[in-house]
C-alpha cells in the first residue's frame, strides 16, 4: 500500500515519534521512508541588511538539520528500513509540499507540533497547513 514515506523532521519529540511510526509503517509494507528537513529562511537572519545569512545562524541550523537527520537515519537502520535523507532551504510547508508531489509520496509523517516560534502561534502550524495543501494522506503522530 505505501511505497514511499515523507517524514519531515526537526528533531522535536513530535518529531521523532514521527520518525517511530514511518519506520514502523515502512518495515510492515517494505516501503522508503525519505527523511527531509527544511531550513526555514524566515529564521535565517539578514546580516547588515546585505541579505547575506550571518555565518553563525546557518552553522547553528546546519547542524540541528544534520542532528535531526541522524537520529531519524540510526531509527531506520535500527529497523532496517530503506530510507534517504536530505536538507532543503525554504518555508517549511511549501518545501514538504513540493517535495511529495515530485516524489510521489504516499503517506506524510508529521510531528503534531514541532519546534516553533511565536510566528507559528500566529499563523498556524506547519502541520496544519502540509495537512490542508499536500495531495496525499497525512499521519500525525504525537509523543
Amino acid at each position: 500500500m505505501y511505497h514511499d514515506i515523507l517524514v519531515p523532521t526537526d528533531g522535536s519529540d513530535s518529531s521523532a515519534a514521527a520518525v517511530d511510526e514511518a519506520v514502523a509503517i515502512a518495515d510492515g509494507e517494505g516501503a522508503t521512508v525519505h527523511f527531509l528537513h527544511v531550513i526555514d529562511e524566515g529564521t535565517e537572519m539578514s546580516a547588515g541588511g546585505s541579505g547575506m545569512v550571518a555565518p553563525q545562524l546557518t552553522e547553528t541550523l546546519e547542524e540541528q538539520a544534520e542532528s535531526a537527520l541522524d537520529d531519524a537515519e540510526s531509527r531506520a537502520e535500527a529497523a532496517g528500513v530503506d530510507y534517504e535523507r536530505l536538507t532543503r532551504e525554504g518555508d517549511p510547508h511549501e518545501v514538504i509540499e513540493a517535495y511529495s508531489a515530485e516524489h510521489d509520496v504516499d503517506l506524510v509523517v508529521m510531528g503534531a507540533s514541532g519546534q516553533s516560534g511565536l510566528k507559528e502561534r500566529l499563523l498556524g502550524s506547519t502541520t496544519d497547513r502540509v495537512v490542508r495543501t499536500v495531495e496525499t494522506s497525512v499521519l500525525i503522530a504525537r509523543p
